[in-house]
């Protein structure tokens, strides 16, 4: 024991030991916020470092993700290249609105009740469908001194029969359309049918779904 208690106590650090070398190198690190980290040492990998290139902004990643688009060299290419999309444009809607597709169609041909109006005139020839053709002899009459006293009868005969057909056929779709869809609107539609009736077969618009003699 007394050996012990004889031993010098350790001796203080002094500013030039290596114990005060230690804690200044502490004490600037600590100053420099890297305290406890140890320092980047060989082989160390210092999780602050960089990835190496720059993060890419919200604008350029989107751009990224869009589909690449070529712009036109010259502003010629660019008109053409419009021009043919409203072309293909009009050619895609044109032949839906044939096919009688209710997005394609005008709003006056849309709607269950104007199909089954157009199909019930389509469904059978009628008188009126020839008026075109009975408008062109009367043009010949009026060119003919001797015949042209008998344009006024053909006129005459002419509107009688679009209007005693027209007023039928009206009759007979608005009675269907009450039918079948109860919770459409008629308003309009006998007019509707009536027009349809006096246009040449091959140039109705939307063309004829079904045949004459064709159930519908």
């Amino acid at each position: 024991m007394p050996d012990v208690l004889d031993q010098d106590p350790a001796p203080a650090a002094t500013p030039g030991s290596a114990g005060a070398d230690q804690r200044d190198a502490g004490t600037g690190l600590a100053g420099t916020g890297l305290a406890g980290t140890g320092g980047a040492g060989p082989g160390r990998v210092d999780q602050n470092a960089g990835k190496g290139r720059p993060t890419p902004k919200r604008s350029e990643a989107e751009r990224r993700r869009r589909q690449p688009y070529t712009a036109p060299a010259d502003r010629k290419d660019a008109v053409r290249q419009s021009k043919d999309k409203d072309r293909t444009t009009r050619a895609r809607r044109y032949a839906a609105a044939k096919r009688g597709e209710d997005w394609a169609l005008p709003k006056k041909d849309q709607g269950p009740a104007r199909a089954l109006a157009r199909d019930y005139v389509d469904s059978r020839r009628r008188i009126s469908e020839y008026y075109m053709y009975a408008v062109g002899a009367l043009v010949i009459l009026l060119f003919v001194p001797a015949l042209r006293l008998y344009a006024d009868y053909v006129v005459l005969g002419i509107v009688v029969v679009m209007v005693t057909e027209g007023w039928f056929v009206g009759r007979q779709v608005v009675r269907l359309a009450q039918q079948r869809f109860p919770a459409e609107s008629t308003r309009g539609i006998r007019w509707y049918s009536a027009l349809r009736s006096t246009q040449i077969r091959k140039l109705r618009m939307p063309a004829p779904r079904i045949k004459p003699g064709d159930s519908f």
